[in-house]
């Protein structure tokens, strides 16, 4: 069921593409309102503050809007949309940690703490939201790069191994590589991977 929807939804943006390639605005709208909560999170969870994943879902449809006649294959816009953001976080991300080499600050634990409250999904009212995400912190502190963006787009943007694969341009097998280091490293954590497992 869950793969007829996906590949409905696939058939439904591809539609979108072909039309907003043509110059179509409220046919990118619709590609916004479809894929626009996925991105929120995917930047949320790199960056764990509500304002800069806002800003930074903004800034990847905008790119997406621009470089809309690049995408050879109106299929494979889920995974081009996602490589745009992943590729965006990560180029933030480097620049926030140079900003806070000079500045010898980094981001406060108040702003993180405020958009942690402000995400209503019922999985995380399960979990005492503090204390969830001070494990998520520190579990991705324990992944090397690569692992940490396989491990967030599996469990936390609930991807599955050929996307995550397509969207970072690697082949399956290094992804379950990855994926399986990560797990390993985390293993302590097994009260928190058992929520992701039957969240996905």
């Amino acid at each position: 069921m869950k793969t007829e929807n996906n590949n409905n939804r696939t058939l439904k943006a591809a539609a979108l593409v072909e039309k907003a390639r043509g110059g179509n605005r409220t046919s990118f709208q619709g590609l916004v309102n479809m894929f626009q909560e996925d991105i929120y999170r995917l930047a949320y969870y790199r960056t764990f503050s509500q304002m800069d994943a806002e800003d930074l879902t903004q800034e990847v449809f905008e790119q997406a809007y621009r470089k809309m006649n690049t995408l050879q294959d109106p299929q494979r816009f889920s995974a081009w949309l996602y490589s745009i953001a992943v590729n965006r976080c990560n180029d933030f991300l480097r620049k926030r940690k140079y900003l806070a080499l000079l500045r010898l600050r980094t981001a406060q634990e108040p702003d993180f703490m405020n958009a942690a409250k402000d995400m209503g999904n019922s999985h995380y009212d399960k979990i005492e939201k503090k204390r969830f995400w001070k494990q998520v912190k520190l579990m991705l502190h324990k992944l090397s790069a690569m692992e940490r963006q396989v491990f967030t787009l599996r469990f936390m943007d609930h991807r599955n191994i050929n996307e995550i694969a397509d969207i970072l341009g690697k082949n399956e097998s290094t992804i379950k590589t990855y994926l399986y280091r990560a797990l390993n490293k985390v293993r302590k954590h097994s009260e928190l991977l058992k929520d992701y497992r039957e969240s996905v």
